[in-house]
């Protein structure tokens, strides 16, 4: 029993101590030795508030710690945190006065990363020596009287290649991203950092992850150091990068006003040294939005990328990379740049013999849907396309082709009804393409095409041009030409009854310059491209292609021009006629 009560006793006496030391150890003795040793270090005034010492945790509580920005970006602090812990050795603390430091922890910073137009940023100079990071007023007092903190921290006089922590930790923090000529900032939440082993002289093991605008988070883990003395962010790494579920649209790359989205998953491996970092991995786009317009793309995009990326002149090149949709492979290269807020691109997509059928459920991402109740079970497409601009306004410009094609579950005939009755075409329920090519620009807004050509063997040729617009509304002017094979006996003898020879004259007897014969038929087409509608046009913008076709009429060996007198204008109203459009052009 007596043994029991002395060591109720000497319990009693270590919880009295443990209570009592705190308040006899005069932490806050150590607060000007710790700021200017930090200030040191680091190339910026540190400041903390009130000290306290936590006997049982072995640790040293700080309040309101703010560590200055660069004063070549503005005044306000680079961080601040209201709280604090640092791991310390308890014993040289308590029999001889000395701080040494085994961990930092720091609870909810904030952090502010600011890149100015030369595209420095401003945590650049973290590391430098304080008499050229800090203005003389910033300059840390002499603290020669204090206690300076020993073993791990450095002694007195030593800058930041001393700093040596076996643990260094930021918790649940936020990050403000932007740039110094610009009021436009993206803010970063759950923010977490481990590292341990940290010196500023060699390599240490990093865990970094934080959520991302919208949704999402990222996280980066491998090794960091030894830290660029010149320049902090050159600072060398290798590490794995993994991207899950970042939103386009929250990130300020493209235009949110357009209704451009979708979400990105990445997988890389990154390296980095002497400024320059190597990224190479895999990116999947998914329920991509490209145009305003379109609709998220029911199938991703995965980028196998190879990119090389100069950190002093905030500029890449994409080393030969590709795209795959489906089976559909593309090859990708060019350059970029961030300029401000944005990233200007150039880019080169070059695609050869691509399987349509496994491009469809990606064309809605481009306001390309095909026509309801329809689908591509053949043929094969070509790019060759020059992407360029900043990433929220991109423009693509270049030449596509789809080649052996057949779109089944669409009759060309009902949807050209007058053209069809006209020229007794039977086009049945599929269609079939020799050939469609175009030059297309594509941008945000909307799509043009240019120098359209299309060979449908049921119908003849089509050529012409127009748009597509943010709301998926076509406005093509086309010529149709139906090639004289295509034309029943009985069609064409009616229709050249109808009109007196008229057909005769487009069919293409004409003379010495007219060009391959058959009846050519001006349209327009209205609608959406899930749902097209082709319009007779006798008085628009088709009907001068048109005119340019019958240039001819007239000529020698064409009896048709005693019946019009030579004039295509006259061949056009009285085709208009036979289509039931009086318009005059």
């Amino acid at each position: 029993m007596k043994a029991l009560k002395w060591i109720g006793v000497i319990i009693l006496i270590i919880i009295v101590i443990l209570i009592v030391l705190p308040f006899v150890i005069p932490v806050n003795s150590f607060r000007p030795t710790i700021e200017a040793r930090a200030s040191d270090a680091l190339g910026r005034k540190v400041t903390v508030g009130n000290l306290s010492l936590s006997i049982l945790g072995g640790s040293l509580g700080m309040d309101n710690l703010a560590i200055a920005d660069d004063p070549k970006f503005e005044s306000g602090p680079f961080l601040t945190a209201k709280s604090v812990k640092v791991g310390v050795e308890l014993l040289p603390l308590i029999f001889s006065k000395q701080l040494n430091v085994t961990g930092v922890s720091i609870v909810n910073p904030q952090v502010m990363l600011l890149k100015n137009l030369s595209g420095k940023w401003n945590f650049s100079s973290i590391g430098g020596n304080s008499t050229q990071a800090q203005t003389p007023a910033q300059a840390p007092p002499e603290n020669k009287a204090q206690p300076a903190p020993s073993g791990n921290t450095g002694s007195s006089g030593n800058n930041a290649q001393a700093i040596s922590i076996q643990k260094l930790s930021l918790e649940n923090g936020q990050v403000t991203l932007g740039n110094t000529n610009s009021q436009k900032r993206s803010v970063y939440s759950n923010v977490n950092l481990t590292a341990s082993d940290v010196s500023m002289t060699s390599s240490f093991p990093v865990t970094f992850s934080m959520d991302l605008p919208g949704g999402g988070t990222t996280k980066l883990d491998g090794k960091v150091g030894p830290v660029d003395q010149s320049d902090a962010a050159l600072t060398p790494m290798n590490a794995k990068l993994n991207v899950s579920n970042l939103n386009l649209a929250s990130t300020g790359f493209l235009d949110p006003s357009l209704g451009l989205a979708g979400t990105v998953d990445v997988n890389a491996d990154v390296a980095s040294q002497g400024g320059k970092a190597n990224v190479k991995g895999q990116l999947t786009l998914s329920k991509a939005i490209l145009i305003a317009g379109g609709s998220p793309s029911t199938v991703p995009a995965v980028a196998d990328f190879n990119t090389t990326y100069d950190l002093a002149n905030s500029s890449g090149v994409l080393n030969p990379s590709s795209l795959k949709i489906g089976n559909a492979k593309t090859d990708l290269s060019g350059t970029y740049k961030s300029v401000g807020d944005e990233f200007v691109v150039d880019m080169k997509v070059n695609g050869q013999g691509l399987p349509a059928t496994d491009l469809q459920n990606f064309l809605p991402a481009l306001a390309i849907n095909v026509p309801s109740g329809s689908k591509l079970t053949a043929g094969t497409l070509s790019t060759d396309l020059h992407v360029m601009g900043p990433t929220n306004k991109l423009v693509t410009e270049g030449t596509i082709g789809l080649f052996n094609a057949k779109l089944s579950g669409f009759n060309l005939g009902q949807k050209m009804s007058s053209v069809a009755a006209l020229a007794g075409l039977k086009t049945g329920n599929d269609l079939e393409i020799q050939k469609f090519t175009s030059n297309v620009h594509m941008a945000p807004t909307g799509l043009q095409a240019n120098n359209l050509d299309l060979v449908a063997p049921a119908l003849g040729t089509v050529v012409g041009g127009g748009t597509l617009d943010s709301k998926n509304n076509m406005d093509f002017k086309l010529v149709a030409t139906v090639a004289p094979t295509m034309l029943s006996g009985s069609a064409a003898g009616s229709a050249a009854g109808s009109m007196e020879g008229l057909v005769g004259q487009v069919l293409g007897g004409g003379g010495k310059n007219c060009k391959s014969g058959g009846l050519k038929v001006p349209l327009q087409v209205k609608g959406t491209t899930s749902n097209p509608q082709f319009v007779p046009d006798v008085g628009g913008a088709a009907a001068s292609m048109f005119k340019s076709e019958l240039a001819c009429v007239g000529g020698s060996g064409n009896p048709a021009g005693a019946v019009t007198g030579g004039n295509p204008a006259s061949v056009i109203n009285q085709l208009g006629g036979l289509l039931g459009n009086k318009k005059k052009p």
